[in-house]
């Protein structure tokens, strides 16, 4: 962690009072503010906090919305809610996370561009199945339609840079 990511967490802790009771809010904070929760991060918000790192550890590992791994410029969300399945999400996320190179436990392409995810649901049952790309809904998608999305904000990334 820089020292301006260190300030900037500093600064969030003291926004909510350096209030122990405010973990998740801090939490939260400090992950929009950096995409995820790194280690050195945990660590200033318990020293902080005067809280033990585990505590802060079982927090950001209980709720599924932290994570702590950095993440790519893009999110991709595959909904595995009762209708998306039925409606066959599993092949659509089998080939975003085929087309990204993923294996294992890895949700973040090589390149650094997408992270993919699955969500229980993304309400929007009427639409299944359903594919989210920062927040973007796309409705009534199948495998080839979701490589193509990928394929064409990689485009759009390789031309900008």
């Amino acid at each position: 962690m820089n020292e301006a990511q260190c300030a900037r967490t500093m600064q969030i802790i003291d926004t909510h009072g350096r209030d122990p009771a405010a973990l998740i809010a801090i939490l939260q904070d400090v992950q929009a503010e950096n995409s995820y929760l790194s280690q050195e991060n945990l660590e200033l918000i318990a020293k902080e906090l005067n809280v033990a790192i585990s505590k802060v550890y079982g927090v950001a590992t209980f709720f599924e919305n932290f994570s702590l791994e950095a993440k790519g410029k893009h999110l991709v969300k595959v909904c595995n809610g009762t209708a998306c399945h039925v409606r066959k999400s599993q092949p659509i996320y089998d080939a975003v996370h085929a087309y990204l190179g993923l294996s294992g436990k890895r949700k973040t392409s090589d390149d650094g561009l997408f992270t993919l995810e699955t969500v229980a649901c993304l309400g929007a049952c009427g639409l299944a199945p359903v594919m989210t790309i920062d927040g973007e809904v796309h409705a009534k998608m199948d495998p080839d339609r979701a490589v193509a999305l990928l394929e064409e904000i990689r485009a759009k990334e390789g031309s900008a840079q």
